[in-house]
């Protein structure tokens, strides 16, 4: 999902380096923004090697099931859960895990002078009110709710984190009387400092070129003959700055894994004998792909995010639909994705019990330009003599499109986005950028026209609380300031935003199934009839994995690493 430039490093030279040593091989784009769990706001990220919560989700039947935690009791109100820890648990630096660092990481979480995006999808009714946690002993938490929270077992994957380590950080301020907390574990801190409690533990980070990870000696996991787990001694991601470099160092045998990338499964499928590996698929990702105007219309020391022409546009929910309607997915299907995906309809996984196919009354949009012309002309829009969109001003519709340069699905999805655009008058100026720049624009300065970009997915739709919430912290299409930024003027939400967040606090306190449902289904049919994300291709879940990895049980759901703690390698 990012990018930065490769460094021209040797694999095979690397691999030849440390071949004694049981590995295995991947790659990211980019280099990961931080070690700190409670401070990340994107991929890639390590805590799945190196943290764990004290529960999980079974990649196979999507259940939650124990983790740091051995059992849990819900009491019958809903509004209390006690969670109490395994016996013996251990930092990566051999000191004891109790109750005592899961009551520190949710007082962490909760802290209100801390930025994170997790603690969106804990707050819990109308008032948005956080759970009271507490300890009982030194193996048993507590979890007092305000009320019924239907997400909160799920939630409490969340990752623990070190009190013998943190605490004086969260405790003690920098000159401008913020928590040390927040530079605390950035990716310039020795890897050594980094205490997890996950399978592995940070071993070696040079910036650029690759992150290794060793195992965990003090990680809880055994087998059923009593042998410690991971099997697995080290695992090394790559940074490798796009999809075509990760897909040749696959292919000369520099990887054991890849993400197969549409564009290259007919290849590596005729190659899978040869190349002794195994192409996975595992159904509809839990992704999404989306385009998306800055529905933004607030001021920054009075000066406006968006020109308020361009804003005028935007915020027309008959533009968006016009845009919709001329963006051909098919095609995009076919050319983009090779055939593997199909187009998307909602913000919700397919596989999420919560996915409300079209069906159910979800609009959507086949590509009809005619359609689109339509509703421009309909909303006050004309068409001059060269055939180009203009407003009622006479000023022509055009707008800047960015997205993450080196991932190439998006920049051929935003390509073919300017092209399509462009057949009912609309001129595009599509602009790559480096990940970080990206976000920047996305999170800090707020200034924005268009986007093409994907989130993360899951069982749960309450984790996409942060998206959702008037002022999540991924609520990208309309974000209000950071913390500790310089705050906006005149932001305002419309009627169905507003209508989509309380639909989010309703359905978490809603613990009957069927109702839940038809809440999460109103949302879906809001976004798709609103459009604050114009929804593209939901590809499928595909990757290669050398054969010489054992034990894979992959999944749209968990990927091929999921149960990295019994892969073995030959």
């Amino acid at each position: 999902m990012v990018i930065l430039p490769t460094t021209g490093c040797n694999l095979d030279q690397f691999a030849r380096a440390e071949a004694d040593v049981p590995r295995l091989v991947s790659s990211v784009l980019s280099d990961p923004k931080t070690f700190n769990p409670i401070l990340s706001q994107e991929s890639p990220n390590i805590f799945s090697f190196t943290f764990e919560g004290l529960t999980t989700t079974d990649a196979i039947t999507g259940d939650t099931v124990p983790a740091l935690a051995e059992s849990w009791e819900m009491s019958e109100d809903g509004q209390t859960l006690v969670f109490t820890l395994r016996e013996g648990l251990r930092w990566s630096d051999g000191e004891p895990l109790t109750a005592a660092d899961v009551v520190f990481t949710y007082d962490v979480l909760f802290n209100p002078d801390i930025p994170t995006n997790s603690r969106d999808g804990f707050r819990i009714g109308t008032q948005g009110l956080l759970p009271s946690v507490t300890q009982l002993d030194d193996r048993r938490v507590q979890f007092s709710l305000p009320e019924p929270f239907a997400p909160m077992l799920r939630n409490t994957a969340l990752d623990i984190i070190p009190e013998h380590i943190l605490r004086s950080a969260v405790e003690t301020t920098d000159a401008q009387g913020n928590p040390l907390f927040l530079s605390t574990w950035g990716t310039d801190t020795p890897p050594t400092q980094i205490i997890g409690n996950g399978p592995y533990r940070l071993a070696r980070y040079v910036p650029g070129e690759r992150v290794i990870f060793e195992r965990n000696p003090y990680y809880w996991r055994q087998d059923d003959q009593g042998n410690p787990q991971p099997y697995v001694e080290q695992v090394v991601w790559q940074v490798i700055g796009s999809t075509d470099n990760a897909f040749l160092q696959f292919r000369s045998g520099g990887l054991d894994l890849v993400a197969v990338q549409p564009d290259f499964f007919s290849l590596l499928k005729r190659e899978e004998d040869r190349g002794d590996f195994s192409i996975f698929e595992g159904g509809p990702s839990l992704g999404t792909n989306f385009f998306a105007f800055n529905l933004n219309q607030a001021s920054r020391n009075g000066r406006p995010l968006v020109d308020p022409v361009r804003s005028r546009w935007f915020n027309s929910v008959a533009f968006r639909q016009a845009v919709s309607y001329g963006i051909d997915r098919d095609t995009m299907v076919n050319n983009i994705f090779q055939g593997l995906g199909e187009p998307q309809t909602s913000p919700i996984s397919v596989p999420s019990p919560y996915y409300a196919p079209p069906e159910m009354g979800v609009r959507t949009y086949d590509y009809d330009p005619e359609k689109a012309r339509e509703l421009l002309l309909a909303d006050g829009f004309e068409y001059n003599a060269a055939g180009q969109l203009v407003d009622d001003a006479g000023n022509r519709v055009r707008f800047t499109l960015i997205t993450n340069s080196g991932n190439k699905i998006r920049e051929s999805i935003g390509a073919q986005i300017r092209n399509d655009l462009e057949k009912i008058g609309i001129q595009v100026d599509f602009q790559p950028l480096a990940f970080n720049a990206l976000v920047d624009r996305l999170t800090d300065s707020l200034e924005w026209e268009a986007l093409v970009l994907g989130l993360t997915g899951g069982v749960e739709p309450n984790g996409g609380a942060n998206v959702w919430l008037l002022d999540g912290a991924l609520h990208a299409f309309n974000q209000q300031a950071a913390p500790g930024s310089d705050p906006l003027e005149g932001w305002q939400a419309a009627d169905w935003e507003t209508r989509i967040a309380d639909l989010y606090i309703q359905a978490a306190q809603e613990v009957d199934e069927e109702r839940r449902f038809e809440l999460y289904k109103e949302t879906q049919q809001l976004t798709q009839e609103y459009l604050p994300f114009i929804y593209l291709i939901n590809n499928l879940s595909l990757t290669a994995v050398r054969n010489r990895v054992d034990g894979v049980k992959y999944t749209a759901l968990g990927g091929a690493l999921w149960n990295i703690y019994e892969l073995t390698v030959d």
